[in-house]
């Protein structure tokens, strides 16, 4: 298992960024294990970080090299640098066509990845959440499965936010400054709920996954866009359990995400586990 940290150039955002990759190259086979053809690209996971993260909490603080390791699995990690992964009109600054467009023609062209939709895939949490929602859909002709955990679908709380909380990334002029004109959300291509319906019009939605702890403040937001999506007759995985907005019901959680992606099958190992699953 080769863990990578890579600084990519993005014309998207004028500057160097730090990506860190896990790319199953060299992985350990015992005399009886399958060899898997040196000719056949990698599926991928572009996995996003949450807010006050960056692109090592994944490696950090999941099993996500263990479990990219069993399946045969090439994960790709930016980092968020808490813009929410949006394309920025203020500054100019296009983080979603960097997730969207850049990063993976660049990985594409430095590792051994397929290039096919199915074999595509992107999830995060939280601010993450949002951004594999909002960059999956916007970019659906690239990615066929998007995962969201504990997703931070908090318009609500954006256009109801003022300027006295001690922390800047809860003040209005925060969210302003990374998605403009708050009452011109609804209908752009931020809007999930928007997106969504283009793509579901164009006949195009990827597969989507959804879940959050029951104790996370998060939840009747996730709930929310549940309920939207089911009655667009989406094809959505949506589970909830036990658990708070922390790394203990991420971690977990993400092996759920690798049981519900079609990688291939364990080579060797702990299972992610059992998956309980609400259609």
């Amino acid at each position: 298992m080769a863990l990578i940290r890579i600084d990519l150039f993005s014309q998207a955002l004028m500057r160097t960024v730090p990506v860190t990759a896990v790319i199953p190259v060299d992985n350990v086979r015992y005399e009886g294990d399958p060899v898997r053809p040196a000719d056949l690209p990698y599926k991928t996971l572009y996995l996003l970080n949450g807010i006050y993260g960056n692109n090592m909490d994944w490696v950090c603080a999941s099993n996500v090299m263990m479990w990219a390791q069993e399946r045969s699995l090439a994960v790709i990690m930016p980092a968020g640098e808490n813009h929410f992964y949006v394309d920025c009109a203020a500054t100019g600054e296009g983080y979603g066509r960097f997730i969207g467009e850049e990063l993976v023609e660049q990985t594409r062209r430095l590792f051994h990845l397929s290039r096919k939709r199915e074999d595509t895939y992107i999830a995060g949490l939280s601010m993450g959440g949002y951004g594999a929602l909002r960059n999956g859909l916007k970019y659906a002709d690239t990615f066929g499965y998007v995962a969201g955990l504990s997703s931070g679908l908090i318009f609500d709380k954006m256009k109801n936010a003022d300027n006295s909380s001690g922390d800047y990334t809860q003040r209005r002029s925060y969210y302003e400054a990374i998605f403009g004109d708050l009452d011109k959300l609804d209908g752009s291509d931020k809007d999930y709920r928007a997106l969504y319906l283009k793509v579901k019009a164009a006949g195009n939605a990827p597969r989507l996954y959804l879940a959050c702890g029951t104790e996370d403040f998060l939840i009747e937001h996730n709930r929310s866009y549940r309920d939207f999506l089911q009655a667009q007759g989406a094809d959505l995985t949506y589970e909830e359990g036990p658990g708070g907005h922390d790394f203990t019901f991420w971690n977990e959680y993400l092996g759920h995400v690798m049981d519900w992606l079609p990688l291939e099958e364990k080579m060797a190992g702990i299972s992610s586990g059992n998956v309980r699953r609400e259609k």
